[in-house]
């Protein structure tokens, strides 16, 4: 201290030499002076180790700290940073110790923290990574976020690539919210800078392995062959197996012996089952599978003891026009054709007699167990009603009956069930000219008849309608008989002639010459005048009147009456001629 107060004294006793020795840096920075080869050597120390938060570049650090909403991340800086965990959803699994790439988001908040940012980063690097993994074929890992429109949104290196749903897996997905949040490994598969879109796939990864599989597969299939396989899909024509990378289609015809509407009803998806390969194309890329043949054939477990004659009950299954298809027992049935559905001889359509889903009982007609056929009938369960025909239905008997269906020459009228006759045009009515039986009765109406005729082996009845009432021509032969005048109008002017009507049954016919008036004229629609009857025919219902003939007669009475008048006159005239000629003749005698 001593020598440093007399080294003082000395410098003040000297003060222009302590001027010049006086440290002035010492003095104004407070502290002594580095030397330049040292200072150089701690910034270059300094560069190397920490960095620069006015930097914006990228840069990489680890994970130091973990808390419930930060990371706490050491970038060699002044201070430690910190970023938010929303910006690692990407990687739940990150843990202390990962190395993370973080961009200075904040280099000093409010509270003095350096504030980093993971997620521009990454943005940053992003693309870059993206076009490498592109172009090299890189597998990726990515961050599933949310669904979208016809697939996914995947986070790749912070940038959001899309994932069409059908890159998500070989088989079809039916929950994609099952993927969501979840960290999964795909391959970039197209890129459009234009718009920054990226396409990723998962399904193109595992294609190759599949491919593997398959050929593998492929090479070992035979027909007859059985496999474990699982329902991939499901269609209204049948169902396609994943037999492990291969897919195979079991038609719906295949599934069951039984009858279904649908394949849902046998298999559901997802589930796992033994199918048989029952064929393949060259190529073996299509397969036909079977299901039922893995079953004994029903037919060969149907009962010996069934046999022609027996009855037997089953379920409606099928209905087409020409009759229905009974399961009798399971993948057994048989035909019930319409004409074995009732004894009627009028054909109908079977779902007048049945319904699908009926429960019916029939009897046996036919069984084929080598073709696996059989015929079954409904209407042998009641007796046959022409056993006794001649007894209820005996040749004169009257019966109403029902008009069932027409004919050009007839009606068909059914007596009872399965008990039908015709009824011929001609013998619908006594009077009426009917030219279709549409014109006198409709289907459904009921219907008086009498029995004509019976042929018992033909299974035939003639009926006739008008015999059930009395001839009326009978009558009308006197009242209307040949030589009757009758006055009336004409009714109808028709080719070669007109008609009148006599009454409510007979319209007769007056031929043209026969409309002659008197005056020469011919009588014309409405005019009323006097018809004679020239020609009544009770067998064909004919009648012919004439008009002229009233007139024309009364003349050729006039004419015969003055004929006779003129012969008399003559006569008498000759008498007195002949008696004047006598007495001439006695005088020149004498």
């Amino acid at each position: 201290m001593a020598d440093t107060q007399t080294k003082t004294e000395q410098d003040v006793k000297n003060p222009e030499e302590f001027l010049a020795n006086f440290d002035w840096h010492n003095y104004e920075e407070g502290i002594e002076k580095v030397e330049d080869d040292k200072l150089k050597e701690f910034e270059k120390l300094v560069e190397e180790n920490f960095v620069d938060t006015a930097d914006e570049e990228v840069v990489e650090g680890e994970v130091v700290h973990l808390t419930d909403r930060e990371a706490i991340i050491d970038i060699n800086a002044k201070s430690e940073g910190v970023v938010s965990l929303n910006e690692f959803r990407y990687n739940p699994n990150l843990k202390v110790g990962d190395k993370v790439e973080v961009l200075i988001d904040v280099r000093e908040d409010r509270t003095g923290q350096l504030v980093l940012s993971h997620r521009k980063a990454r943005t940053i690097k992003a693309w870059d990574r993206v076009n490498a993994a592109y172009d090299n074929g890189e597998i990726v890992n990515g961050f599933v976020k949310c669904r979208t429109k016809g697939g996914m949104i995947v986070d790749v290196f912070g940038i959001e690539a899309f994932l069409p749903g059908s890159q998500i897996d070989v088989k079809p997905i039916r929950d994609y919210d099952q993927y969501v949040s979840k960290t999964m490994e795909f391959k970039v598969v197209k890129i459009n800078h234009e718009f920054k879109n990226v396409v990723v796939s998962h399904k193109a990864l595992i294609e190759a392995d599949i491919e593997e599989q398959k050929k593998e597969i492929i090479g070992q299939l035979e027909k007859g062959q059985v496999l474990e396989g699982v329902v991939k899909n499901i269609t209204s024509y049948g169902v396609f197996i994943d037999l492990g990378g291969v897919d195979g289609l079991i038609h719906i015809t295949d599934l069951s012996w039984s009858r279904i509407n649908h394949p849902s009803e046998v298999v559901e998806l997802d589930q796992k089952l033994n199918v048989v390969i029952l064929d393949f194309d060259d190529n073996k890329s299509r397969i036909q599978l079977g299901l039922k043949q893995l079953q004994k054939h029903p037919w060969e477990a149907l009962s010996d003891e069934i046999k022609v004659g027996d009855k037997v009950k089953g379920k409606v299954v099928v209905i087409a026009d020409y009759g229905a298809f009974i399961e009798v027992a399971e993948g057994v049935e048989g035909l019930i054709h319409v004409s074995e559905m009732s004894w009627s001889t009028h054909l109908r359509s079977a779902q007048d007699f049945v319904s699908v889903g009926d429960e019916v009982e029939a009897v046996v007609l036919t069984l084929d167990r080598e073709e696996r056929k059989m015929s079954l009938g409904i209407k042998q369960l009641t007796p046959d009603p022409w056993t006794d025909i001649t007894s209820k239905y005996p040749v004169g008997s009257k019966h109403e009956g029902i008009v069932r269906n027409f004919t050009n020459f007839g009606v068909f009228v059914e007596l009872e069930e399965g008990i039908d006759g015709l009824i011929y045009i001609s013998d619908l009515s006594w009077t009426k000219k009917i030219k279709h039986p549409s014109e006198f009765v409709s289907v459904g109406d009921k219907l008086e008849v009498e029995v004509l005729e019976l042929d018992v082996d033909g299974r035939k009845l003639s009926l006739g309608h008008k015999q059930t009432t009395e001839n009326p021509w009978d009558k009308y032969e006197s009242e209307f008989g040949v030589g009757t005048v009758h006055t009336t109008e004409v009714s109808e002017i028709v080719d070669k002639g007109a008609t009148i009507n006599l009454n409510e049954d007979i319209v007769a016919f007056v031929p043209s010459r026969h409309l002659e008036k008197e005056d020469g004229k011919k009588l014309k629609k409405g005019e009323t005048a006097e018809f004679k009857v020239i020609e009544f025919n009770k067998e064909f219902k004919r009648v012919v009147a004439s008009h002229t003939a009233i007139f024309k007669e009364q003349e050729e009475k006039n004419m015969k009456s003055a004929n006779n008048t003129n012969v008399e006159k003559t006569t008498l005239g000759d008498l007195d001629a002949l008696a004047e000629l006598k007495e001439k003749m006695d005088k020149e005698s004498k």
